[in-house]
């Protein structure tokens, strides 16, 4: 029997293109497997940064309050089985296996991405686990991702930003229109951008959506008490919430978010008590979002961000938590991604770059000496370049000193290096 390394070996080869977007061939093999829906409820989210911390948000608190919950997420940083979760647990490699092999039999001469292989397995798992809720994560747009073949009863854009260029389009009229399409007509559509794009708004209008903007329809605040906790609310409806475990920047708009996504449930499985809420944000975790580690007497924080939002939003909340020493960055990133524009984003709040290639990204991962390149006319130009992330965490501990801190981003692929090196 073929082992979870062997199927994913196969499936990276099986389709001439690693991105094919597209909805024909992976609904014509979802028809084969004669898949039903994925839980009693469907909360899809996209968005170009914020994704993954939503759906953990949503997760625990949908947890919290008794539901059986699957979430389906991409990519992995460390094991292929982190991408399915059922009621809290990866699933395991013979699940996986079993569910790959069913997507193999009914698809026949269709052929299929890697990622559609893996959305479809996981709408398997998720079809036979008797779920209350399943939360998608999309993997790249939303119009013609794959996950886009399950009609939600919530959707949710969590920010709208310039990413993916060469799929979604050079503006953010253009991405945002590829995201909203996992709309549907007469369900909610959340959306966590304070000025979402108007194609996102014209589109929602046309098929009848009902929009629910932050700092419009919901909002989250500091609570009147200086105890460190936020309010949601809105019209009626008031929670008190103690601080998201989650670190980093985004992280309450992130949890008001999936606040909202859950609150617009039409028929949840039972109640939400508040007690779910408090208890969901506090608990709710994702590897790489400002994970901290202590090393030596310095902090090293690991995150995926990897586009010029993302840095923008770690640039803020490195303000907000001076260290008291000098921050050090060792940055990795993939060639399609805008480089300089990251570092622009975060100069301010460096006092020293530390470049890294990424040998194990495949052609998008790219030499040190060409991300250097491309980083010439900006403050990480004569930064120490190493061959590797591991080579360049090390560089940046030696010169390091108590007091300072470390922060290792620009990729998941550079985040899953440096969780490697971290132990």
């Amino acid at each position: 029997m073929a082992s979870l390394a062997d199927w994913l070996a196969r499936i990276e080869k099986q389709h001439p293109k690693a991105i094919d977007m597209g909805l024909e061939r992976v609904r014509e093999v979802a028809a084969r497997m004669r898949l039903g829906r994925p839980a009693r409820q469907v909360i899809t989210v996209a968005g170009t940064n914020g994704k993954g911390s939503t759906v953990a948000f949503v997760e625990a608190i949908a947890r919290a309050a008794g539901w059986r919950v699957g979430a389906y997420t991409s990519p992995h940083l460390l094991a292929y089985n982190e991408r399915v979760r059922i009621d809290g647990a990866d699933a395991d490699d013979a699940a996986l296996v079993a569910a790959l092999e069913a997507v193999e039999t009914a698809r026949d001469e269709v052929t299929l991405t890697y990622f559609e292989y893996g959305t479809l397995a996981a709408l398997r798992l998720f079809e036979q686990a008797d779920l209350d809720l399943a939360i998608l994560e999309v993997g790249l747009g939303g119009r013609l991702d794959a996950t886009n073949i399950v009609d939600p009863d919530v959707a949710v854009i969590t920010t709208v930003d310039i990413d993916h260029q060469d799929w979604l389009g050079e503006d953010r009229e253009s991405i945002g229109r590829e995201k909203a399409g996992i709309a549907r007509g007469w369900k909610p559509l959340v959306l966590g951008d304070d000025d979402p794009p108007s194609s996102v708004l014209r589109h929602a209008y046309a098929i009848g959506a009902s929009a629910l903007r932050i700092g419009c329809d919901f909002f989250f605040e500091p609570a009147p008490a200086a105890d460190g906790r936020w309010r949601w609310r809105e019209v009626g409806v008031e929670l008190t919430l103690p601080q998201p475990a989650l670190a980093g920047p985004m992280q309450l708009r992130n949890a008001a978010v999936a606040i909202a996504a859950l609150r617009a449930l039409p028929e949840p499985p039972g109640t939400l008590p508040e007690q779910a809420f408090a208890a969901g944000v506090a608990a709710a975790a994702a590897i790489a979002r400002c994970q901290r580690f202590q090393c030596d007497g310095v902090d090293v924080l690991v995150d995926v961000g990897h586009n010029p939002q993302a840095a923008r939003g770690l640039a803020e909340w490195l303000r907000a938590q001076p260290a008291s020493g000098r921050t050090l960055a060792v940055y990795a990133a993939l060639e399609d991604k805008d480089a300089a524009g990251v570092v622009g984003a975060l100069a301010d709040t460096v006092d020293a770059w530390y470049l890294a290639g990424l040998p194990d990204a495949g052609p998008r991962g790219g030499a040190v000496e060409v991300l250097a390149t491309r980083l010439a006319a900006t403050a990480a130009a004569d930064a120490p370049c190493r061959a590797d992330v591991a080579t360049a965490i090390a560089a940046a501990r030696a010169d390091a000193r108590p007091g300072d801190r470390i922060l290792v981003f620009g990729s998941f692929h550079t985040a899953a290096a440096a969780l490697r090196a971290l132990g």
